[in-house]
């Protein structure tokens, strides 16, 4: 499964409707918590997710609404017995911050919580792709995140009959390239490995296109409106149209617009202005919404549409 649970989509200040932020991906047999606002571990409860399959913590900066909540996930964790060690990535320069965030108060901390800085030039091996971070524009240390799968290739059935490869051979020629007098290009096609994105709290600048590029799914802020974009770019933030235009010049599949601004009341105005700018699709953030990761391009399944956990 690979999925996006949204678990809130409020800038600084939260609303009767939107939690702080945080972002859950679960990619095959990782998964990976984004930005843990204020109020996360209540909204994981509200969405049926736990602590346990949780593999990694990523924090692109530490600002309150993206890492209040990281002392709760940390002291669930080992309130749950996480078996397994969960590693967190935040930006080098805050360890004072994280350390504050992890020993907040007192609590019984049995957990293997593995700490991974990010500073220029991260990139690091993870059970599904390459995970790496570039630095954004904003007033403090700030990262954001993309997720690489490598290329592979896709067996083709009717390729495979034609050679009467079948059973046990099927996996010696995955293994060694041939099997008899086929070549795995013989039996096999090109198959791109998927790539995700994760960009907040940033102004314009040549990391986000960087991180964006070619994403299957890009998950970025758009806390301001275009009628406030001289105040965002003093600030380092997006505006939703900017958001639109670097998915569209990015070769973006799905955009995710998050991170709103309390002072619209009218969030349709945000897909308005993102949508002037990029004709894929966009998914408007809403709390404990679920976004599946697009399927692979050529695949033969229907791509499900977000739904609201």
């Amino acid at each position: 499964m690979r999925e996006l649970t949204i678990l809130g989509t409020a800038s600084q200040v939260p609303t009767r409707h939107r939690n702080h932020n945080g972002y859950q991906l679960r990619w095959d047999d990782e998964v990976i918590l984004f930005d843990p606002g204020e109020g996360t571990q209540r909204q994981m409860l509200m969405a049926g997710l736990a602590v346990t399959p949780l593999t990694r913590v990523c924090i692109t900066h530490f600002h309150g609404d993206h890492s209040l909540g990281l002392p709760g996930i940390i002291q669930r964790i080992s309130l749950d017995r996480v078996p397994h060690p969960v590693r967190i990535n935040f930006p080098a320069g805050g360890r004072d911050y994280l350390d504050r965030l992890w020993h907040a108060t007192s609590f019984h901390d049995v957990a293997d919580i593995v700490p991974e800085a990010v500073g220029p030039g991260f990139r690091v091996e993870t059970p599904v792709g390459t995970l790496s971070a570039l630095p954004l524009r904003h007033p403090i240390e700030t990262y954001g995140y993309r997720l690489v799968e490598p290329d592979g290739r896709r067996m083709v059935p009717a390729l495979l009959a034609a050679y009467g490869i079948s059973g046990p051979a099927v996996g010696e020629l995955q293994r060694t390239g041939r099997s008899g007098r086929a070549s795995l290009d013989d039996v096999s096609v090109a198959r791109p490995g998927q790539k995700f994105a994760f960009v907040m709290d940033t102004g314009l600048c040549d990391s986000v296109f960087a991180l964006a590029e070619g994403a299957d799914l890009l998950v970025i802020e758009s806390t301001f409106l275009a009628e406030d974009a001289a105040l965002a770019a003093q600030v380092g933030h997006l505006t939703a149209g900017q958001a639109g235009s670097v998915a569209r010049q990015s070769g973006v599949r799905t955009l995710v617009l998050t991170h709103f601004s309390q002072r619209y009341p009218d969030s349709k105005r945000f897909l308005d202005e993102a949508r002037a700018e990029f004709d894929g699709d966009i998914v408007l953030a809403e709390d404990l919404m679920r976004v599946p990761v697009p399927p692979r391009l050529g695949s033969s399944h229907e791509r499900a549409p977000a739904s609201r956990g």
